[in-house]
């Protein structure tokens, strides 16, 4: 495990085979950030699944609505839900979506993010602008390169729990 700066503003995101700890980056995307800490620490990304996973790209979960594997899961709608709390307003920045890097799920509509995300398996430079970053993963990234591919994946992949590290005593 690296040497955890901001537990405040660090997320540990456990998978099948190990821990994921990502820096959030409040400075740049606040609201965002505040999401994620706000529906880790209310177990809304608990067994969620990674619902699309595309190789050389990257890999998105965090739709609490309806991809919770233990709690009504619909394959069939999974990915198009959120939470029950208002969507987010774009805070795009001149970071770019490099490998490792979060950026927010969203539909057409760049004000529409609201708890669903995905994680770069590469640098996407051409989603730069048009997507929030919030966060970067710094350990763990091979764990995130060992989920189940597809769109849906047959047997998908899930975050088996995520928090935030300030409360992981």
């Amino acid at each position: 495990m690296p040497e955890i700066k901001d537990p405040e503003n660090t997320i540990i995101m456990t998978l099948k085979d190990g821990d994921v700890v990502i820096e959030l980056l409040p400075d740049v995307a606040p609201k965002h950030s505040e999401r994620m800490k706000e529906l880790a620490r209310a177990g809304k990304y608990d067994n969620v699944a990674f619902h699309r996973v595309i190789e050389g790209f990257m890999a998105q979960t965090g739709d609490v609505q309806h991809a919770n594997m233990e709690n009504s899961y619909n394959p069939g709608r999974s990915g198009t839900g959120g939470s029950d709390l208002p969507d987010l307003p774009a805070e795009f920045s001149k970071l770019p979506h490099d490998r490792g890097t979060l950026g927010a799920a969203r539909s057409a509509n760049p004000n529409s993010a609201n708890s669903q995300f995905f994680i770069n398996f590469k640098d996407n430079h051409f989603l730069n602008g048009q997507y929030t970053v919030y966060g970067r993963v710094i350990s763990g990234m091979d764990h995130v390169d060992r989920i189940a591919r597809g769109e849906p994946p047959a047997s998908p992949d899930r975050m088996i729990s995520m928090k935030v590290a300030a409360d992981d005593v």
